[in-house]
């Protein structure tokens, strides 16, 4: 058996043996790595007790080993939180654990024409996956039943990050980032590709700017249940939020700015969420670390600054409690010199304010690089 699947196994074990009373905890699962400074480099997935009110909070209630050179990065689930997928940097291979099987189980698939795996979309009835490859650009589809690549689809533009994917409209965003050697040479068009057939439809310029930009546009998600279906596109080194909104008449997206983060002095704009009822867009800033708060509920074409919300340097990705009365903002991206506070921000989203930091992680000398719920308490809130 692989040497992560063992750990994973025997970890995971224990962890389904530990008592638990309901309402006292909400448990987080974490992928992690050494801080740069570091002289004996180590990952793994930490799971910790995020609730503020929990007796044990900010403790590691599990510890799961990895394999040092795996680069372990996001943690995508399926619709239904059944699987958990796990991408990687350093190795030509994604991780899936079925999450109703305990002991969980690791399970290697191969997708050796990927190289470094970035983010993850799947279809609404699980029955596809994509990844995209920002080192070869090109995203990998498997069959999310027996979790197998099946084929490739190369894209025009390279470095390739963020995925939205809409059943409806057979289409599938793909933003075009930066080079994952050096985050050089960095992006500025978001490619429309049909899922159905793998085609390449076209690609969009999202900068008001001469090219090349250096917009990066990174994160890119659908707003749940939009008509005519929208996305969110963060630029992460433009600072700027656009939109993509679908036009049924011609069967293309219209691509706009929404926002701009310099007049707030903010920037690197990463990640993407929603709330439940779809009138609140979540977009995290990694310089300085911040949370902020949109209103869209009026016209998420022209979102609302409501409220934005100090957390540490490199907020990053955000997992919410089923409430929606938590926020907890993980603040580290890519081990970067000053984005990668290695804490986690606790905000009360009724008060507007961070209420606790965890800095179990970050005082081992380990950075968070990703944060979402177990299945228990997960919503799928965007990314």
């Amino acid at each position: 058996m692989h040497r992560a699947t063992c750990f994973l196994v025997a970890a995971l074990a224990a962890l389904s043996l530990y008592p638990s009373v309901a309402g006292a905890e909400i448990l987080a699962m974490l992928t992690y790595e050494s801080k740069p400074d570091q002289s004996d480099r180590r990952e793994g997935i930490a799971i910790i007790d995020v609730d503020p009110e929990s007796e044990t909070f900010g403790k590691v209630l599990m510890d799961i080993p990895l394999p040092p050179d795996m680069r372990a990065h996001h943690i995508f689930y399926n619709k239904g939180a059944t699987k958990a997928y796990l991408t990687a940097h350093g190795e030509n291979v994604l991780h899936v654990l079925d999450m109703k099987r305990v002991p969980y189980r690791l399970k290697r698939i191969d997708v050796s024409g990927c190289v470094v795996g970035e983010d993850m979309a799947l279809s609404d009835y699980n029955k596809t996956w994509y990844l995209s490859c920002m080192g070869s650009d090109n995203i990998i589809v498997g069959d999310a039943i027996a979790d197998r690549q099946v084929k490739e689809i190369k894209l025009s533009t390279p470095y390739p990050h963020g995925i939205a994917f809409h059943d409806g409209i057979d289409r599938m965003l793909v933003t075009s980032t930066v080079r994952p050697s050096d985050l050089g040479d960095p992006g500025e068009r978001v490619t429309v590709v049909r899922p159905s057939t793998g085609t390449e439809l076209s690609n969009h310029k999202v900068s008001s700017k001469p090219s090349p930009s250096g917009e990066a546009p990174v994160e890119i998600h659908f707003l749940p249940g939009s008509n005519p279906p929208l996305a969110y596109i963060t630029n992460m080194f433009g600072g700027t939020l656009w939109t993509a909104e679908w036009k049924p008449a011609d069967n293309i997206f219209e691509f706009e700015q929404a926002f701009d983060f310099g007049p707030h002095e903010a920037g690197v704009p990463l990640a993407i969420y929603f709330n439940e009822k779809g009138d609140r867009l979540y977009v995290t800033t990694a310089k300085p670390g911040q949370l902020h708060v949109f209103d869209i509920g009026e016209n998420p074409r022209a979102p609302k600054l409501m409220q934005s919300i100090a957390t540490a340097a490199g907020a990053h990705h955000v997992a919410f409690s089923p409430d929606e009365r938590y926020a907890f903002v993980q603040n580290s991206l890519l081990n970067l010199p000053g984005m990668s506070d290695g804490s986690i921000t606790v905000i009360d989203l009724e008060k507007g304010a961070a209420i606790a930091d965890i800095n179990t992680l970050k005082n081992q000398g380990y950075n968070p690089n990703n944060i979402v719920l177990l299945p228990q308490w997960h919503r799928d809130a965007g990314h």
